[in-house]
C-alpha cells in the first residue's frame, strides 16, 4: 500500500503528506529520498538535492552524443559517454521507489513516484496544485526574495519537475488522467486535502 503526492513548488505536499500518514500510521519519504538516494549513489547528500528531479542540459546531452559520434572529441572528453549524473540518480531513485513501494506503507513525495507506480494495484496517485500566484507569495517568504525572483523560481521548479516526467517516463505531468486525486490546496487548505486523501485510503480499507 502506498500513497504518492506529486506536486506543482509550492502547493503544500510536506504539510499534506505528514497529516495523512500520521492519521493512517504511515512513514513519509519525502527528504528522506536525498539521503537514500546519496547513500547508495555515493554522491553528497548536497549534490543529491542539486541535481534531482532535473534532467540533463542540452551541453551535457551534446557531449555525450559527440563522444558517441567523434572519436576525436571522446580523446578530449573521457568522461563524455558516461551516463549523466541527474540519470544516474534518477535510475536510482526508481529503483528505491521501487522497492520501498512493494514493502512497506509509504506516503511517498515527489521524485515521480506515481510514474515508476503506475502499475501498482494498491495505490493512490494524488496532485497538489495551487495558483502561480499563491505559490510565488509563498516562495517569496520561504527564500526572502522579491516577488520577480519569486516567479522564477517557482517557474523553474515546475519546469524542470515537467521535464523529468516527459523525459524519464514519457508522462505529462500535468494530465489529471495520471492521478486518482487532483486537490487544490489554495482553495481547499491543507487540512482538507490531506483529509480528502485519509477518507480515500480508509474508503480502501487502509
Amino acid at each position: 500500500m502506498v500513497i504518492t503526492i506529486s506536486r506543482q513548488y509550492l502547493a503544500g505536499a510536506g504539510p499534506v503528506a505528514e497529516q495523512v500518514a500520521n492519521a493512517l500510521g504511515w512513514n513519509v519519504l519525502d527528504d528522506g529520498f536525498i539521503e537514500a538516494v546519496a547513500e547508495r549513489s555515493g554522491f553528497s547528500m548536497e549534490d543529491v538535492r542539486s541535481l534531482e528531479e532535473r534532467v540533463p542540459s542540452f551541453m551535457e546531452r551534446f557531449a555525450q552524443s559527440s563522444a558517441l559520434s567523434f572519436p576525436e572529441f571522446l580523446l578530449s572528453t573521457p568522461s563524455a559517454i558516461e551516463e549523466p549524473e541527474a540519470v544516474r540518480l534518477a535510475h536510482i531513485t526508481r529503483d528505491i521507489i521501487e522497492d520501498i513501494g512493494q514493502r512497506t506503507r509509504t506516503v511517498m513525495v515527489g521524485r515521480a513516484a506515481a510514474a515508476v507506480l503506475a502499475s501498482e494495484r494498491d495505490a493512490i496517485h494524488v496532485r497538489l496544485v495551487a495558483s502561480r500566484e499563491h505559490r510565488i507569495r509563498a516562495a517569496m517568504v520561504k527564500h526572502s526574495v522579491s516577488e520577480h525572483e519569486a516567479a522564477s523560481i517557482v517557474d523553474e521548479r515546475d519546469t524542470n519537475r515537467e521535464r523529468y516526467h516527459e523525459e524519464m517516463y514519457g508522462r505529462d505531468w500535468n494530465d489529471p488522467v495520471n492521478y486518482h486525486m487532483v486537490l487544490n490546496t489554495e482553495t481547499l487548505g491543507v487540512d482538507a486535502a490531506a483529509n480528502l486523501v485519509i477518507a480515500q485510503a480508509h474508503a480502501l480499507g487502509w
